[in-house]
């Protein structure tokens, strides 16, 4: 499919000239004016990854990523791996705990998913371009960094504000950047430019990717037809894998001496992202953020203040590859060639697709204070209060989806406050003490809701019965959190180091485990954040997940760290943890013979699990020659996870997985070859009917060149073009009549295929700083 080309993209390609005339004078040499002053310490250095096992991605990587999915950055850490979705919407999973189990911060704010499939994480907000560093909290986390999470913490920062040097006068900068990427015709361009003194600076960012539907290895499926009249797709064709998304941002800061001021300004506009793995697709998403900052040093210590405020107007509906026509009109339930055509008017025979329309409003304040003690200890001290207010209605649009708007969430409000107080020691010569302790409150809410049809059961919707019990039940609650953390470091020579941690986390559910109220089979599978094809049904009586877990880290390096190895073993037991039972909406009640092979409907229940693995990483010098350096590393996770109520496996687990790469440097010049080995996953969900995946391996090559001002980097992800189904992408639904949860021959999707992964992809990419 041909995609018109915006005027971001305009702008950046013409930009591209003038840049790499900009990066070399006339003769290739450098060009001057690279000093830059700045800030201190206090303002560059805030992500605290030297707390074990924490891990800091490169920000240079990201900055030249060939990737329109942020999250995608991190399935290189150890322990961290992303459970597939749209091409910009990625979810990350920490040791197998992921979306609303994870505290995702952005330039300190954390951002919520408005949407009842979750298709607008916080990662899709921030291009890689953007990304300033990621760090990652696995299982032991610092309250500080900690909070209404279970799984760990993710600290995302753009880029820390430099400002001309003494003496400079005004300082110009910038950087151009452009990637494509052979499958699915993806493609991706940013562009940014900083204007600076000494003590102010103004600094904008812009980015814009697209893509075509992704193609497997080989063909997966055995069908062609996607619903709709005259529209078809290939076997090997992954469809609602497209996507289109243009993010912006203006960034002001002002500084002098100690103090910074700053304020950030972001829009990102999606016109477009399907999603493989969920019945709707994503067809408008439009965010506004604005984020204030002090950060200032003193004598005492330093103090950090924030505020923040998002509003955000958010569309479903179904996508391209999808069946839009429903009811008799458009050909009934089986149209002459597998494909329903238009019809008019809407009305009880005629159903123009199933817009669903969410918006949210979020506001933020925080204040933390890092303290200096005698001797070497710090105290940090810190206070947090965040509104999150949700509506969530879908406009009536023909068929049973009439004749007024069903409320899925109404007046949905979470509120949070959270104090804490953190104490860092040092003990002796090699030893380091964390101590912790967060106090937080969630409150949580929602109006009364209705149906299309208030008055109505018709057909098996249930949802006059369904509205009354909600409606008449209290649906305020508040839950009070205690967390703990303690961390121990101690340096056990020059080849070894240890860390100890220990942590109780909490969470509260979310909106979309609590509100979702209907049992009508066709509004539950519109509220799925799993990817798992089911329906989900909300419960008003879920407590909070209580989880203890305990984790060594051992580090063992050579002096100079030639080589490295650290692996991590750790134990995890969550109390009250959210899972599901499968749920019969006739009797209103758990389903008495449970459903095997097909999509059923399901409820949220508090249950109980274990969780236990080991995350190992290494990497060493092999040589050093007047040809260059030869280098390996790599990763490797092997985990188990259960319901220890009912003896299943957890939902969306990794299978034990192993990564290793060649890696030779040479003058600018880096490539590798690397190797992906994954396991076949048999340990299922069969509350979820989860689908088993084979084990599969992988070979990724790249080069890449860095001058002064340049990188350029050609690659092939999957070189051997080998067909593998992804572990966590969910089943797939990326074409059909998917408004049914089991259709009947020959329409489908039908249960059993799980979203394929991309066969080989060709992609270069180009940055350029002036």
């Amino acid at each position: 499919m041909f995609l018109r080309p915006q005027p971001l993209d305009l702008a950046i390609l013409a930009a591209l000239p003038f840049c790499a005339c900009a990066a070399v004078d006339g003769d290739g040499a450098p060009t001057t004016g690279d000093r830059i002053a700045t800030l201190p310490e206090v303002v560059v250095h805030g992500d605290r990854a030297s707390i074990a096992p924490a891990r800091r991605l490169d920000a240079d990587a990201a900055r030249t990523a060939a990737t329109s999915d942020t999250a995608s950055l991190l399935d290189r850490l150890p322990g961290v791996s992303i459970n597939a979705a749209g091409g910009v919407s990625g979810l990350p999973s920490i040791r197998g705990l992921a979306d609303d189990r994870l505290r995702i911060q952005v330039d300190g704010a954390d951002i919520s998913a408005s949407c009842p499939n979750h298709m607008n994480p916080a990662l899709s907000y921030v291009p890689a371009s953007q990304v300033g560093s990621i760090t990652v909290y696995p299982g032991v986390v610092p309250v500080s960094r900690g909070g209404d999470s279970i799984g760990g913490s993710i600290v995302v920062d753009t880029a820390p504000p430099a400002f001309a040097a003494p003496g400079e006068g005004v300082r110009l900068s910038g950087e151009v950047g452009m990637y494509y990427r052979s499958n699915g015709n993806a493609h991706g361009a940013n562009i940014g430019a900083t204007l600076a003194t000494e003590h102010l600076r103004a600094h904008y960012a812009g980015s814009t990717a697209r893509a075509d539907n992704l193609h497997a290895g080989d063909d997966f499926k055995s069908h062609d037809f996607t619903g709709r009249a005259g529209h078809t797709l290939d076997r090997d064709e992954i469809g609602s894998t497209g996507y289109a998304t243009h993010n912006q941002r203006l960034d002001l800061a002002y500084t002098r001496g100690d103090h910074l001021l700053e304020a950030r300004f972001g829009w990102q506009s999606m016109p477009r992202q399907d999603f493989p793995n969920q019945r709707m697709d994503l067809t408008d998403n439009r965010q506004r953020r604005m984020h204030l900052r002090y950060l200032g040093d003193f004598d005492w210590g330093r103090m950090e203040l924030r505020g923040y405020r998002e509003r955000l107007e958010h569309a479903m509906d179904f996508g391209p590859d999808k069946r839009y026509w429903y009811g008799m009109a458009s050909g009934g339930s089986f149209p002459a060639g597998g494909g329903a055509v238009p019809c008019a008017p809407i009305g009880a025979t005629c159903a123009a697709g199933m817009p669903m329309l969410t918006e949210s409003d979020t506001s933020a304040l925080s204040a933390a204070a890092d303290i200096a003690l005698t001797g070497d200890g710090r105290l940090r001290i810190g206070a947090e209060f965040r509104r999150h207010r949700l509506d969530d209605w879908w406009p009536p649009s023909g068929g049973m989806m009439w004749p007024g708007a069903f409320w899925n969430i109404r007046d949905g409000r979470r509120e949070r406050d959270a104090a804490y107080l953190e104490w860092e020691q040092r003990l002796g010569e090699i030893s380091t003490l964390e101590l912790g302790v967060r106090h937080e409150r969630v409150h949580m809410d929602a109006g009364m809701v209705r149906g299309y049809d208030p008055a109505s059961n018709m057909m098996g919707s249930f949802q006059m019965r369904d509205a009354a019990r909600f409606n008449a039940r209290d649906r305020a609650r508040s839950d009070g959190h205690w967390d703990a953390t303690a961390i121990l470091r101690v340096a056990a020579g020059e080849r070894a180091d240890l860390a100890f941690g220990l942590a109780r986390k909490t969470r509260s559910p979310g909106l979309y485990e609590v509100y979702p109220w209907s049992t009508w089979t066709m509004a539950a599978v519109m509220n799925n954040t799993a990817g798992d094809g089911n329906g989900y049904v909300g419960n008003l009586d879920l407590r909070p997940e209580r989880a203890a877990t305990a984790s060594i880290t051992v580090d063992l390096h050579a002096p100079d760290r030639r080589w490295e190895l650290q692996f991590t073993p750790y134990y995890t037991r969550i109390a009250d943890y959210i899972d599901a039972v499968q749920w019969d909406p006739a009797t209103d009640a758990p389903r008495a013979v449970p459903l095997r092979d097909a999509f059923a409907v399901l409820r949220y229940e508090n249950q109980s699990a274990r969780m236990y693995g080991i995350d190992v990483s290494g990497k060493a010098t092999l040589a050093e020659t007047a040809v260059g350096t030869f280098g390996i590393d790599g990763e490797l996770a092997w985990a188990s996870a259960s319901n220890t109520r009912t003896g299943d496996r957890l939902y969306q687990q990794m299978p034990p997985h192993l990564r290793l790469a060649i890696q030779w440097r040479h003058a600018g010049w880096e490539a590798a070859a690397e190797g992906l080995g994954v396991q076949r996953k048999d340990a299922v969900s069969r509350v979820r009917n989860e689908v088993e995946t084979a084990g599969y391996g992988l070979l990724n090559l790249r080069l890449s060149k860095t001058w002064s001002k340049v990188r350029a980097e050609v690659g092939v992800d999957n070189a051997l073009d080998r067909f593998h189904a992804l572990p966590t992408g969910g089943v797939y639904l990326g074409q059909g009549t998917t408004m049914s949860i089991n259709p009947a021959a020959p329409n489908h999707p039908r249960w059993g295929t799980a979203v394929p992964g991309p066969g080989r992809s060709l992609y270069a990419s180009v940055n350029l700083r002036f």
